[in-house]
């Protein structure tokens, strides 16, 4: 299993069209869990299908809208990709 946390940064002026375009596309893949924040988008998978989706995607989106940066983290295993936390939640 693999948990990746992507954001992509489109260099162009209408940077919303690809980022929706993109996110909706990573949604398309049944076996590869997904959520979308303000900031990022987190996936998590079997690593194989993960890693080919992101080289397919990531290509697609180059393809389709040009230039853009896509930054990920990896992190080996899953997560939990629906996490709350409690920091500052504590009576004091």
């Amino acid at each position: 299993m693999l948990t990746v946390d992507i954001s992509m940064y489109p260099l162009k002026d209408d940077y919303l069209t690809p980022i929706s375009w993109f996110i909706e596309r990573l949604a398309s893949y049944p076996n590869i869990k997904r959520t979308t924040n303000a900031l990022a988008t987190q996936i998590c998978g079997p690593h194989d299908d993960v890693m080919a989706m992101l080289s397919t995607e990531m290509k697609a989106a180059h393809e389709a809208f040009g230039q853009a940066v896509f930054v990920c983290k990896f992190l080996p295993g899953e997560r939990e990709l629906d996490y709350q936390d409690n920091f500052g939640k504590s009576d004091r």
